[in-house]
C-alpha cells in the first residue's frame, strides 16, 4: 500500500511539472493536466509564423456560429484544418458531441492541443495530429472547418468538391473564389461563410415516369451548386429556372404542359429520384445519365 500510494504521488507531481508525462499519469488514473499545466509546456503567441499562415486564434463565440451554421451534431466527423490550439475540434466535442480531429503543421501546437483536449476531458472524441493539410486525407469528414488565407482556400477547394455531396464546409473570414457560401454570417466577432458540397449532376438526363410512360430529357449545365439546363431538343426546347443544388438535393422550375411546374429531388450518384409537381398533381420520375 505505501509503494502504490508513493507512485501515484510521484506521478501526479510529474504531471503537474510536464506535458510529456501527462499523459502517462492519465493512464495510472491520476487527474488529467489542467489548461495551465498545458501551457507550461508550450505558449504559443498570437500572430507568430506558421506554414503558409501566422496563428491568430478565432474567438470562442464565432467557434460556436461556425458550428451551427453548419448544423453539427453527435454524429458528425469534424476536421479542422489548420488547427492551431485545437480550440474548434473541441467545442465540436465539447459543445456539439462531435467526433472530430484537428490537423495542425506546427508539432508543439498540435501536442498543446491535444493536451487541451485531455484538460477539457474530452480527449476520447478529439485528436490533434500533426501534420500538412494538404497530405492529410480527411475524405471521411462530414464538416470541414478553416480559418486560412484566400489562396489555401482556393488550393483545397479541388479537393473538397470532390467529398461526399452534403459535406459542410465553413470558412473563418476568407471565401472560395467563385464558389459562393450557401450562408453567410457578418457580426461583431467576425465573418463566417459555409458552403455544402454539391452533387455533380453536370451532362445529359432522361427522366421516365415511374408508374407511367412519359418521359423528357434534360441536359444540366452546373456551376458549383448553381444548375441550368436545356428540357428538350429542337425548337421546342424549354429552360430549367431557379436551379440549385443543396448537397445531394435538387430543384428547379420547367415548363410543362404549358405551364411551370416545380421538380424537387435526390441526387444518387447517376440516379435523380424526381418529384415533378404541376398544380396539385405530383408525378415521380426516375432520372439517368443518358
Amino acid at each position: 500500500m505505501f509503494v502504490h500510494a508513493l507512485v501515484l504521488r510521484s506521478a501526479a507531481v510529474a504531471c503537474a511539472a510536464t506535458l510529456l508525462v501527462a499523459a502517462a499519469c492519465a493512464q495510472s488514473g491520476v487527474s488529467a493536466p489542467s489548461r495551465e499545466d498545458c501551457l507550461a509546456e508550450f505558449t504559443p503567441q498570437t500572430g507568430q509564423p506558421g506554414k503558409d499562415v501566422i496563428w491568430v486564434p478565432t474567438n470562442d463565440r464565432l467557434v460556436t456560429r461556425m458550428l451551427q451554421m453548419a448544423k453539427t451534431t453527435p454524429q458528425d466527423i469534424v476536421y479542422d484544418l489548420g488547427a492551431g490550439d485545437g480550440k474548434i475540434a473541441i467545442a465540436a466535442a465539447k459543445e456539439f458531441g462531435a467526433t472530430a480531429v484537428g490537423v495542425e503543421y506546427n508539432p508543439d501546437m498540435a501536442k498543446l492541443g491535444q493536451c487541451y483536449a485531455r484538460a477539457e476531458g474530452v480527449a476520447d472524441k478529439v485528436k490533434i495530429i500533426q501534420g500538412d493539410i494538404f497530405e492529410t486525407d480527411f475524405s471521411d469528414a462530414t464538416v470541414v472547418t478553416l480559418y486560412l488565407l484566400p489562396d489555401l482556400n482556393l488550393k483545397l477547394r479541388p479537393t473538397l468538391l470532390e467529398m461526399k455531396p452534403g459535406t459542410r464546409v465553413v470558412s473563418h473570414s476568407f471565401m472560395m473564389g467563385e464558389w459562393e457560401p450557401d450562408e453567410r454570417s457578418m457580426t461583431q466577432d467576425g465573418s463566417a461563410y459555409l458552403w455544402i458540397v454539391p452533387a455533380e449532376v453536370q451532362g445529359a438526363w432522361t427522366f421516365r415516369e415511374r408508374d407511367g410512360t412519359d418521359a423528357f430529357g434534360i441536359v444540366f449545365e452546373q456551376a458549383f451548386q448553381h444548375v441550368t439546363g436545356t428540357v428538350g431538343t429542337g425548337p421546342s426546347a424549354t429552360l430549367i429556372a431557379d436551379g440549385r443544388l443543396t448537397g445531394s438535393e435538387i430543384e428547379f422550375s420547367l415548363q410543362r404542359n404549358g405551364r411551370t411546374a416545380k421538380a424537387r429531388g435526390q441526387v444518387h450518384d447517376d440516379r435523380i429520384d424526381l418529384t415533378v409537381t404541376e398544380g396539385s398533381r405530383e408525378v415521380v420520375y426516375i432520372g439517368t445519365r443518358s
